[in-house]
């Protein structure tokens, strides 16, 4: 997932036809749940919500990178393009649940371990409460979710009219 924040520059430089804004998005609240969240809270790893998002995510890049490969070579089977613009409806709301499943089960190991925490008084007179973030991490998902979702909703629309429009003429 740390390997994908080339992503973001691929999309940025024109390699990749999609949005910089929400790639950007999607790469770094990975990389956010892997490295702050799941890497730095030991505890969580074995959980069953970890299991959730890794497998959404992977089904999700097999099928994301396998449409990328068979449109770089011209060939794109209907099979691929049907799967990058459906499966989604079923592996985006089980890769949000495990992610804020995770993050739910983080925040006592946080808490008790002041994780990433920055009480006052220290010389720069800052504080930073990482458990504090986390929920508005999780309650962040509430307007953002929705909106990509439902983008991915209206790019089936259009993807998957279009292609139904030129079968019928074919």
């Amino acid at each position: 997932q740390t390997g994908a924040l080339l992503e973001i520059l691929h999309c940025a430089v024109g390699i990749v036809p999609s949005s910089v804004v929400l790639t950007s998005f999607q790469v770094m609240s990975r990389v956010f749940l892997i490295w702050a969240v799941t890497h730095s809270v030991k505890e969580v790893q074995s959980e069953d919500s970890v299991l959730l998002y890794v497998i959404a995510w992977t089904m999700t890049e097999i099928i994301r990178y396998s449409f990328y490969t068979f449109s770089l070579l011209n060939h794109l089977p209907y099979l691929i393009k049907w799967a990058r613009y459906t499966l989604f409806i079923v592996l985006y709301p089980m890769g949000v649940s495990g992610e804020l499943l995770t993050i739910y089960a983080a925040l006592p190991f946080v808490r008790q371990a002041g994780l990433y925490s920055i009480s006052l008084p220290n010389k720069y007179n800052f504080s930073f409460d990482y458990y504090a973030f986390l929920i508005l991490i999780m309650i962040s998902y509430i307007p953002i979710f929705p909106q990509l979702y439902f983008h991915m909703i209206h790019q089936r629309r259009k993807v998957l009219s279009h292609t139904e429009e030129h079968k019928k003429f074919d």
